[in-house]
């Protein structure tokens, strides 16, 4: 909590229709009170307790919570935040506790609603479709589609009540004539699916022994409740919602995901094994890009979910989504060896086959220096060791760019592949380290037959040129050992940066010091985005629990 938020939550007095400004506590007076127990961090302006054993003491022997819940909603139902119009973004220099409250009161009730907290809160529902804090709640949310705050909306006291769980008031508010209980908010949740996205399996259980209640009804992006559920790992709110007779375990939402897709993205092992006992359930399901369950588990490397979903007959293990990503080539991308392994045991699954650019899983594996997915891959006759991408750049290219000496050391070692090939822009793994300064690797290549340190690519430049124009000087040592002391290098002039001008190598380490460098994108390792045409679930490493609304 911030220390402006602390001081007007003191001021606060339980059930005043009215907030007193003179009643804020200065932050020396706030301190002096505590006598020693609280500690500000001036950096975060935050407060703390001064030991956790002190928080533990609290929990065990006071109202914390409860008393906190009166705050928060005394707080909300005070004239001077009621008179706050909803449709304007509020002023928080005004009322700093605003956000606090709105976000928080909900968390504290549920671990000790006292009475006085219940009927605060119902009071503050009276009337919560118009009230401020709808709009500073809902805007906490993740949304998978646009919402306009400047409209209204709908947003009932159920609707909030549900997520945060507080079964007292779910209770107290159903029971209220005209209530119903299925009505979407302004994000199109129903308090069912509210209670599912958050794990609240005792509103879930509650709600579900309704005959009254929907049990499958979609929000606006077509999520259900279960597949809300399942994407956040709830399992007991999953195995509620299953017992219900109406519920489709295969539905899909607008994005072609099912529960068993976002169960499988997010490594949910119990949640997978529900689902996977139903009938109707496909575990080989793609969304709308092409990207299965086994897509999901693969690129985010849970290794027990790929082994289920490979049990299953009907999953095909080499199955490529619409910009021919396989799980293979996802596995192989992020490093999961053991992944990647189990992939290889299956004879459908064809090691070699690339992605819509050209790079195959040896390729991707080289890319990020993943030696021992490296030497799973190598290990197979049908993978193609030298295969370039449609830039022309090699598995050992990319090993070499990126300073990756034990991938590097793999590659040089095969027969089968040529230290000096070079790419579209007839650059060889040796200009791209030089440029990059990567002096282990260019010791490396110098010393592999068939390199030839002196190739000039399209741009006129060697890789002595590269390294020279990086200032990378034992680099160009290096190089220059095994040049002729009068081989020309191309660099640009200072006086004259439109015109390359050619240098003998004998003053190459005296224009280092002086030289003009060139962009620093020129020899950097650069940043490849994985996969750009997949979402961002699956190019994004280790997703994070994902919060569908």
């Amino acid at each position: 909590m911030k220390v402006i938020e602390l001081c007007h939550a003191l001021a606060v007095e339980i059930e005043s229709p009215n907030l007193n400004v003179d009643n804020v506590p200065s932050i020396g007076t706030l301190l002096s009170c505590c006598q020693g127990l609280v500690i500000i961090d001036k950096e975060a302006s935050t407060v703390r307790l001064v030991h956790f054993t002190l928080q533990e003491y609290l929990r065990a022997h006071g109202t914390a919570h409860s008393t906190m819940a009166e705050t928060c909603l005394s707080y909300l139902n005070s004239q001077q935040v009621k008179a706050i119009s909803k449709n304007h973004s509020p002023d928080l220099q005004g009322t700093p506790f605003l956000e606090y409250s709105s976000m928080y009161w909900g968390m504290h009730a549920k671990r000790d609603l006292s009475d006085c907290a219940k009927l605060l809160a119902l009071k503050l529902f009276d009337d919560y479709n118009n009230h401020i804090s709808t709009r500073t709640l809902l805007k906490a949310q993740e949304y998978p589609y646009a919402i306009n705050f400047d409209e209204y909306y709908l947003f009932s006291g159920l609707h909030c009540a549900s997520p945060f769980g507080i079964v007292e008031i779910v209770t107290g508010l159903i029971q209220v004539e005209g209530c119903d209980i299925n009505e979407k908010d302004c994000v199109g949740n129903t308090p069912l699916l509210w209670a599912a996205l958050n794990g609240r399996e005792r509103v879930v259980e509650m709600r579900l022994k309704r005959d009254d209640v929907g049990p499958d009804i979609p929000g606006n992006n077509g999520q259900t409740p279960l597949l809300c559920a399942a994407w956040n790992g709830q399992v007991e709110a999953v195995k509620f919602l299953l017992e219900r007779d109406e519920i489709n375990s295969n539905k899909p939402d607008n994005d072609g995901r099912t529960s068993l897709w976002g169960a499988a993205l997010n490594g949910h092992v119990e949640v997978l094994k529900l689902l996977l006992e139903r009938d109707e359930v496909n575990p080989d399901e793609a969304d709308n890009d092409g990207r299965t369950p086994l897509h999901c588990a693969a690129v985010s490397g849970h290794e027990g979910v790929v082994k289920m979903l490979l049990e299953r007959r009907e999953v095909n293990p080499d199955k490529p989504a619409q910009d021919d990503l396989t799980p293979l080539l996802g596995a192989a991308f992020y490093g999961d060896e053991g992944v990647v392994k189990m992939l290889l045991e299956r004879d459908e699954v064809n090691p070699d086959k690339p992605y819509n650019d050209g790079r195959t899983p040896l390729w991707c594996a080289a890319l990020n220096g993943h030696v021992e997915v490296v030497k799973l891959l190598l290990e197979r006759v049908d993978v193609n060791p030298d295969e370039p991408d449609n830039n022309g750049q090699t598995p050992l290219l990319h090993a070499a760019r990126n300073s990756h000496s034990g991938v590097a050391k793999l590659l040089l070692g095969r027969d089968d592949v040529n230290p000096d090939k070079p790419d579209n822009g007839d650059r060889t793994p040796l200009s791209w380290a030089a440029g990059g300064g990567h002096s282990g690797i260019v010791e490396m290549l110098l010393g592999t037959r068939g390199v030839t340190p002196d190739t000039m690519d399209n741009s006129g430049l060697t890789p002595l040129a590269w390294a020279a124009e990086h200032k990378h000087t034992r680099v160009v040592e290096m190089i220059l050992q095994r040049c002729s002391p009068s081989q020309d290098i191309v660099m640009t002039d200072p006086t004259d940066q439109k015109a390359p001008t050619r240098r003998s190598a004998r003053v190459a380490k005296r224009r280092l010091a002086d030289h003009v460098s060139a962009p620093q994108s020129a020899g950097s390792t650069p940043h490849i985005d994985p996969f750009p045409a997949a979402p961002p679930e699956l190019s994004r490493r280790r997703s994070k629990r994902i919060r569908r609304s």
